[in-house]
């Protein structure tokens, strides 16, 4: 909580966290109103839960870490759900493989949703019990379990696409308007300075623990773009023979896109030499003004390259959205696409939020000073901090009230499923 909720009365917090609490685990359920059973169980990847698992692993995560523990001699629905639905909790136990979920045909849809019923209800019950000493010591952990569970909502916005799809038929999630095929606002150069910043979270509300501690870090003068980098831009990339020339990429990435045949970003295609993208509204023309995303940090990395420019670090990107609003296309307003910038007066850069996940040139590593919790919690983060990159800014599938300035995604370097593109920076003032 901030500054404000940290000075209600105990009794308020715990009503304002049940409500929060109720409204997340509504809005799981509604994401899959589109959904007819088979859509449920299909894993297209190994990357890819699918839907019905993203459902129990959620209700798992509560009943794990607050209900077992809170309330006496609990009893859950099956002892095997906690093989089943654990995902990487290695001090809780053995786990079912990762890339075999979708080849879990029982519990069933009907059995998942009474289950998730189940710990609903014991979860009101047990907040609504709680003294105000109790809830006090249970709070920080009920907000991560929330926090976690609108994760998992933008896993089963991505992962429903990237199974849509490999379906021929190109099935639409939900239908949302076409776009204006406007052109793109031009993009301008915004300078910094050098200086010392104060990056990462500080305050009372929640954030996840790799976002702290608050420390100090010396940023050279740079600049940014004012906006996101569109499909239009990306696409002269490929017509200048982009994926072909080595000199642009890494050579991890070029063995990569080698290995994996990329020719273009993620679901684009062309039919009848027409380029066409595949969204959560089905199969649609490119619309060269939006923001280019499901790039790799290795095809962002590239496209800098080409560019003449680089991806910003994650300091320089906190430092420059330190005062935009946290404005954007986020999955609240069920388009689940991000939206071009047709239009653009402001002095400040735009499109930082809620549009895609900006790659940037940080390795996810610790702040100075960060200590993982103790237990199983402790593996919520920490144990990822390697081999992986930093994206910041939310995306149009991340729930605005999950978003926050200091929020600190991360990914390997080939992850492309995500609702991930780039913002251009460069060094020195203009």
């Amino acid at each position: 909580m901030d500054s404000s909720l940290s000075a209600m009365p105990v009794q308020a917090r715990q009503a304002r966290l049940i409500e929060h609490y109720q409204t997340v685990r509504q809005f799981s359920e509604y994401l899959c109103e589109p959904l007819v059973t088979e859509d449920y169980v299909i894993q297209s990847m190994p990357d890819v839960s699918p839907t019905k698992w993203h459902l129990a692993h959620t209700s798992w995560f509560f009943e794990t870490f607050v209900l077992t523990q809170a309330v006496p001699n609990y009893q859950t629905l099956h002892p095997q759900y906690a093989y089943l639905f654990n995902s990487y909790y290695v001090t809780l136990g053995k786990r079912h493989c990762r890339p075999k979920r979708g080849l879990i045909s029982r519990p069933t849809v009907e059995e998942t949703y009474r289950y998730r019923a189940y710990v609903d209800q014991q979860m009101l019950a047990l907040l609504i019990a709680m003294d105000a000493e109790t809830f006090a010591r249970w709070e920080p952990i009920l907000d991560l379990g929330i926090h976690h569970e609108q994760q998992h909502q933008e896993l089963m916005l991505t992962d429903l696409k990237h199974v849509f799809s490999e379906n021929p038929l190109r099935p639409a999630y939900r239908e949302f308007a076409p776009s204006n095929q406007q052109p793109a606002a031009p993009l301008r150069w915004l300078s910094y300075p050098e200086g010392i910043v104060w990056l990462g979270y500080e305050g009372q509300s929640f954030a996840f623990d790799n976002e702290s501690p608050r420390h100090r870090q010396f940023v050279h003068s740079f600049k940014l773009a004012s906006r996101l980098v569109t499909n239009g831009e990306y696409l002269a990339f490929i017509e200048d023979a982009g994926y072909a020339r080595q000199d642009l990429w890494l050579s991890s990435g070029w063995y990569t896109r080698e290995d994996a045949g990329w020719t273009a970003p993620l679901y684009w295609e062309q039919l009848d030499g027409v380029w066409q993208q595949m969204t959560l509204g089905g199969l649609r023309p490119l619309d060269l003004a939006e923001p280019v995303c499901h790039l790799s940090y290795y095809e962002a990395d590239a496209f800098a390259r080409w560019a003449g420019k680089r991806l910003p670090t994650e300091a320089e990107w906190e430092l420059a959205a330190q005062t935009v609003p946290l404005d954007g296309s986020y999955a609240d307003a069920g388009r689940y696409h991000p939206t071009a910038l047709n239009l653009d007066n402001s002095t400040l850069p735009q499109q930082m939020f809620g549009e895609v996940w900006q790659w940037t040139q940080s390795a996810y590593s610790p702040y100075p000073g960060f200590q993982p919790a103790a237990g199983a919690l402790g593996e919520y983060n920490g144990k990822f901090m390697s081999g992986q990159y930093v994206l910041r800014g939310a995306s149009c599938a991340t729930s605005r009230s999950h978003a926050r300035l200091t929020y600190r995604n991360f990914f390997p370097p080939d992850a492309r499923w995500q609702f991930s593109g780039l913002r251009l920076a460069a060094d020195g003032e203009a």
